[in-house]
């Protein structure tokens, strides 16, 4: 249980999930949580749902909290936080979900007074299945990282590392569910080309893909290995995956992986 109160600045799809998901899980209760969006409807819409406060204003949430979790797009984080620097009045924990903002660039912002995590959480927490990768800024503290972990460990699971890693877990399990949308996709229009119908493929795809993902989360096997289980020696899984080593296909996932780190290190800029 999170005694403390905490401030949501944003609630879209991301914020409200974790707001959400401490609160299913008893982790945070409602009358601890306090949020706020530039969305006015939105922000009193999740409030009626939720039973969290809705603040008047960035003013009014800073002052009411002793920790903030930033839930807004990089873009507008500049703004938000030059909001935030005018009202905080005392030592205030920021945890920061935004891609590509670097803990220091909060820290400038905000000064001194303020300790910052970042944390790169990914839209699997929305069901409670997330892996989010969390690193510590400046004067954060043991305790500030053990409390970001329980927020996001309440959502799936939740790993620690150094910050200049943020940019290569942002590519790998913020982005990555992206990848793997992308892969059912192509794989149910592949069926539909060979002769299923579109809502048979489309099944087939995304149960294949949920099974797939459960037995490689309770399997002690590697992915390789659990690859190799599946491929018999001149079967059609073999057949299939010499056209995707032919065409290059792994050299195309660290491809993907390498140019989505290196856009995460360019928002930083």
């Amino acid at each position: 249980m999170i005694n403390t109160a905490i401030g949501f600045v944003g609630v879209g799809n991301m914020g409200s999930a974790i707001l959400r998901g401490l609160l299913d899980g008893g982790t945070l209760v409602a009358e601890n949580a306090v949020i706020f969006d530039v969305d006015a409807e939105k922000c009193s819409r999740v409030a009626q749902e939720t039973g969290a406060r809705a603040a008047r204003d960035v003013a009014d949430l800073v002052g009411s909290v002793d920790t903030v979790l930033l839930a807004v797009k990089p873009q507008s984080m500049g703004e938000c936080l030059d909001e935030m620097g005018r009202h905080l009045a005392g030592p205030t924990l920021v945890i920061s979900i935004a891609a590509g903002i670097s803990t220091g660039y909060i820290s400038n912002r905000l000064g001194e007074s303020v300790r910052v995590v970042r944390v790169m959480p990914n839209t699997p927490a929305m069901v409670g299945a997330g892996i989010a990768g969390g690193s510590s800024g400046a004067g954060a503290t043991e305790d500030d990282m053990a409390l970001a972990t329980e927020i996001f460990g309440t959502l799936g699971e939740a790993v620690t590392v150094s910050e200049e890693l943020i940019d290569a877990v942002t590519a790998v399990s913020g982005s990555g569910p992206a990848y793997f949308f992308y892969l059912a996709e192509k794989l149910a229009e592949a069926g539909v080309k060979n002769g299923l119908p579109e809502d048979v493929a489309v099944k087939l795809a995304r149960k294949t893909m949920e099974g797939a993902g459960a037995l490689l989360s309770g399997s002690a096997d590697s992915p390789a290995q659990l690859r190799r289980k599946v491929t018999s020696k001149g079967g059609t899984t073999e057949a299939a995956l010499g056209v995707l080593d032919k065409l290059g296909f792994g050299k195309l996932v660290e491809e993907a992986v390498t140019a989505a780190a290196e856009r995460s290190r360019e928002l930083a800029k």
